[in-house]
């Protein structure tokens, strides 16, 4: 029999770990085999936080793509080149930093700082697809939020893992 820990958890309040769970069923006589960890959204949008687009222009050598200076919690604003349609000055977006890991089902996706079209990109403005979270491409997810610049993306959406326990 397989028991979500967070379903488990709204029945009997408690502060416990799913370890300690796992140790207690097994002491009285509910042997657990295993406890496997499932991810809310896969790869956990660690490494993707809120930013403020502050600049919003034309790239010089692109006719599709922007040129964006964002706010994302650091000392200085950064770089990135954006090649959506609706993206401009003044928006809250989700942008995945270098080195965040996006996944498409089973394909992973490596942020990198590099050079497009010429230009230096450090990260990405993400799409709702981009992330796991939907299948909407149109443009990128524009955020009604107040919260500062830097704040972790999963803080906004509040997710939560979840343990199975066997």
């Amino acid at each position: 029999m397989n028991i979500s820990y967070n379903w488990l958890c709204e029945y009997i309040k408690t502060d416990l770990s799913v370890d300690e769970i796992g140790v207690i069923l097994t002491d009285i006589g509910l042997e657990v085999e295993g406890i496997e960890k499932k991810e809310a959204v896969k790869g956990g949008l660690n490494g993707v936080v809120v930013g403020e687009v502050l600049e919003c222009g034309k790239h010089p050598n692109a006719d599709s793509l922007s040129l964006t200076k964002v706010d994302i919690g650091t000392d200085e604003a950064v770089q990135i080149v954006c090649g959506a349609p609706n993206v401009a000055k003044g928006q809250k977006v989700a942008v995945a930093t270098i080195g965040t890991v996006l996944y498409s089902g089973d394909e992973s996706f490596k942020i990198k700082k590099g050079k497009i079209r010429g230009e230096l990109s450090m990260g990405m403005i993400c799409a709702e697809d981009e992330l796991g979270l939907g299948s909407n491409h149109d443009g990128i997810m524009v955020l009604d939020t107040t919260v500062e610049n830097g704040t972790s993306f999963r803080t906004i959406l509040d997710l939560k893992d979840d343990f199975i326990i066997e």
